[in-house]
């Protein structure tokens, strides 16, 4: 469960910066993304930002997403960061 507001990431080139906030129970995950390669890769994006929230336990969040072409290690990695920090853990 996400309890704060937090963040990871950098708008720098070849980054992703995540934003998650808390959401009511039962809201599901909100994601409002925006990439430089939205065209090209914004399907696969979003999914590799889903299937890490959902292997992290994380059903209801909000969460805003500036990609400036990161690869999904990146994307994983920031991410799960944001989590982390989103439950208190990091």
């Amino acid at each position: 469960m996400i309890k704060q507001k937090a963040h990871a990431g950098t708008l720098e080139s070849s980054d992703i910066y995540v934003e998650i906030a808390p959401a009511e129970a039962g809201s599901g995950i909100a994601l409002n993304l925006t990439s430089v390669v939205m065209q090209q890769f914004g399907p696969e994006i979003e999914a590799v930002i889903r299937e890490t929230l959902a292997g992290l336990g994380v059903e209801d969040a909000v969460l805003t997403v500036s990609d400036r072409g990161a690869v999904d290690c990146t994307i994983r990695s920031r991410v799960e960061t944001a989590v982390c920090r989103g439950k208190g853990e990091a």
